[in-house]
This record gives structure tokens, C-alpha cells and sequence, in this order.
């Protein structure tokens, strides 16, 4: 089976990203302790970055707006400025958050890109993916980079088909069953599922049990050898 393309997710499969919005989450839940109890905040601002998905799309910039608009709510829309302030303050820290590469990436990704076409498949807001991208260094080792509102079967198979030979002769790698694993299934992608500690609730899906082009992987560090397998199957 040849496998001309492999598609990667960014955030969580590349570099860290849920644990600095959890660290974030943290910060509000101390500055929004007067006002609410932890699990009626976590539950509304859960809440209110639903309802925002269609709106604001994923990343920083939607969480900090979706943070101040539960703030809002909670408050009678009567949040101090102070604690408006607190929470942009914790936006921008979170966008100008160090970007480094997850053990095992660049030694993966570079053994990868020695024979197979590599792009990156990410939601998310676009200046600042561009961003980390840049900051990671890994930006030479791709061929293209889509930056999507969303991941479905659709977005997967155009992608697929303009970078490479179609989702038939293309992987998929990614931390998310949701958005990475089991729309390129759909596509007819390869899949290979690379977990990361934290998962954002939104995330969350059944894995795809034994469907013959999926894998679960330890570590990115074993993606080289599981595409050598499937090309040479």
C-alpha cells in the first residue's frame, strides 16, 4: 500500500497547547472565586465556548472572549474592569506562550519527510498557528499547511487530494479521536491516534475499535516505523 502523504495535527501532537489552556482555567477559576463556585464556572464557560464554536472558531482569542462573556453572565453584567483586564491579560500570555516541540517530533518528522509529502492539518486562529509554527522551527518540513475551521471527511478528502495522491494513499496522525482519527477514516485515510495527557471535553470521542487502518501509537517517535509497515503492506 503506497502512502505518498502523511497529514499532522498541531496542537497536542506537536506541541503542548490543552495543558496552558487548563493552567489558564486555573487562573480564572482564582480570579472568578468570589463570584462562583468552580464547577458552576467550569460549567458555564463550558457552556458559553459551545455556543461561540460557530462564531468565534477555535484558539486563544475565542477562549479569552468566551472567559470574559462568562464573566459577564455571571456577574449580572456587572464584571469589574479590573477582572476584564485580568482575563485579556491572561489571553495574551497564553498567544505569546513559548512554543516547543514535543519529545520525539523533529526526529520523526524529519525521518518522515525523507519519503512521504508532510502537512500540517490544524483548527484553530490563523495568525496565531502561523505563530507557532514559525516559533517550533518545524516549518521547513512541510509542504503545505491548512489551517481549517473544521475537521470533517470533507476537509481531509480536498486536502488529501491537493497536496498528495488522494486520502486512500494518505495518513492521518493527531492527539484527537474527534477531529484527527475518525473524519480521515471517513475520508479513507490511514489514522494513526497519538494520545496527549489532557483532552479538551469538545475533543472526545470513541476510538474506532478495530477498523483496519487505524492504529494507537505511544508516542510520535513510532509513526516512521507504523507508515513503513502500512506502505510496505
Amino acid at each position: 500500500m503506497r502512502i505518498t502523504t502523511v497529514g499532522l495535527d498541531a496542537d497536542d501532537t506537536l506541541w503542548h497547547n490543552e495543558t496552558i489552556f487548563r493552567l489558564t482555567q486555573d487562573r480564572f477559576r482564582a480570579l472568578m472565586a468570589d463570584v462562583a463556585a468552580p464547577e458552576v464556572l467550569e460549567a458555564r464557560l463550558a457552556a458559553v465556548e459551545k455556543r461561540n464554536l460557530s462564531l468565534y472558531g477555535y484558539g486563544v482569542k475565542g477562549f479569552t472572549l468566551s472567559m470574559i462573556e462568562t464573566a459577564m453572565e455571571l456577574t449580572g453584567n456587572a464584571a469589574p474592569a479590573r477582572l476584564v483586564s485580568d482575563i485579556l491579560a491572561a489571553g495574551r500570555e497564553m498567544l505569546s506562550h513559548p512554543v516547543e516541540p514535543l519529545p520525539g517530533v523533529e526526529q520523526a518528522l524529519a525521518e518522515l519527510s525523507e519519503h512521504h509529502r508532510l502537512v500540517l492539518i490544524t483548527k484553530g486562529d490563523l495568525l496565531h498557528q502561523e505563530q507557532k509554527l514559525a516559533a517550533s522551527g518545524l516549518g521547513d518540513l512541510f509542504v503545505g499547511v491548512e489551517i481549517v475551521s473544521e475537521k470533517d471527511a470533507g476537509t481531509y478528502a480536498r486536502v488529501f487530494e491537493r497536496h498528495g495522491t488522494g486520502a486512500a494513499e494518505a495518513a492521518m496522525c493527531g492527539n484527537s479521536m474527534r477531529s484527527d482519527i475518525l473524519p480521515a477514516l471517513e475520508a479513507g485515510a490511514w489514522a494513526a491516534h497519538v494520545p496527549y495527557p489532557l483532552v479538551w471535553a469538545h475533543e472526545l470521542a470513541e476510538a474506532p475499535g478495530e477498523h483496519p487502518r487505524f492504529a494507537e501509537l505511544a508516542s510520535i517517535s513510532e509513526l516512521p516505523a507504523w507508515v513503513r509497515t502500512v506502505a510496505q503492506a
